[in-house]
């Protein structure tokens, strides 16, 4: 079965760090031409495409990455082709960075999306 799953969320306080990654299951990101993308859902907004905001991408297996401005210097997104998985490392985190972090992974010659169900980050004090 093709699936992409987030881990690595959970709840901590402004100034920490936490790591998601998005794990695939039935590919391999290497193995195709995809843009893997993160988004984040704030709390009380519909899974909608205007509320869902883009926080990184990365190209595989190129590797070019894209960040929105609230995160440039403070979140990286990498692949590890060892686990299969695209991470995003989040350094510095305030609350305005809470919400549901989404993984999709766009496979270019397709156009094929697979999404994961989401994973959970609360920053508060």
């Amino acid at each position: 079965q093709v699936q992409v799953v987030e881990s690595g969320g959970g709840s901590v306080q402004p100034g920490a760090s936490l790591r998601l990654s998005c794990t695939a299951s039935g590919f391999t990101f290497r193995s195709y031409q995809m843009i893997v993308y993160w988004y984040r859902q704030a709390p009380g907004k519909e899974r909608d495409g205007k509320e869902r905001e883009l926080v990184a991408a990365i190209h595989r297996p190129g590797g070019s990455t894209t960040y929105v401005d609230s995160v440039k210097g403070r979140f990286i997104v990498s692949g590890d082709d060892e686990k299969n998985t695209v991470d995003l490392q989040m350094n510095n985190l305030t609350p305005a960075d809470t919400g549901v972090y989404y993984c999709k992974a766009h496979r270019i010659a397709t156009g094929m999306d697979f999404w994961g169900k989401g994973a959970l980050v609360n920053v508060s004090s």
